[in-house]
């Protein structure tokens, strides 16, 4: 992407750690966020669901496509990070050409460097890794917390909804609490 395009960036002297399907660059570049979709996770020990979300923006950085769901609570909070991948991942294959994926988890991409160093995760990473066959150029960014909030809004929305729950769309419905910068 071009600077131009970008309406939002990263710090370029910072590194940003992308993984590709055959490698990960660890060289400073400006983080653009256009044309990705970003993932959250939303997990507590107590909570009966787990919630999971994700925003698509294009390349001028305009929301294009968001979801927001709740599952039965995970082991874990990274399970229920590694939920939100895999139903940002299945959504773009059905409704975009979007290839890059964005997560404030750094967990999350080093399990995308080195599955086999997570065998507690061994199920969830093959059925991504069989996901990532569908993309050409699958890369997954680490994007701040900061500029992760819609995400990270519905994620919490959805793990906290007193039912079962399942939405994409391109605005948040009325009956849903509207996340920051929408």
């Amino acid at each position: 992407y071009a600077e131009s395009e970008c309406q939002a960036w990263y710090n370029a002297r910072d590194s940003v750690p992308v993984v590709t399907n055959a490698q990960t660059i660890e060289e400073p570049q400006v983080l653009c966020l256009g044309n990705i979709c970003m993932v959250d996770g939303s997990w507590t020990p107590t909570a009966q669901f787990s919630g999971i979300g994700w925003v698509w923006k294009d390349a001028m950085g305009k929301i294009q496509l968001m979801g927001s769901r709740n599952l039965r609570r995970r082991e874990t909070s990274l399970h229920s990070e590694l939920e939100a991948l895999k139903w940002a991942m299945e959504s773009m294959i059905q409704h975009s050409t979007c290839q890059e994926f964005g997560t404030d988890c750094k967990d999350l991409i080093a399990m995308m460097e080195q599955p086999q160093d997570w065998p507690n995760f061994s199920t969830e990473l093959e059925n991504i890794q069989t996901l990532r066959l569908c993309f050409s150029d699958f890369k997954i960014t680490y994007i701040p917390r900061t500029q992760n909030e819609i995400a990270d809004a519905l994620a919490r929305n959805a793990r906290s909804f007193h039912r079962s729950l399942c939405f994409i769309g391109c605005s948040i419905p009325v009956w849903l609490p509207r996340p920051p910068q929408v």
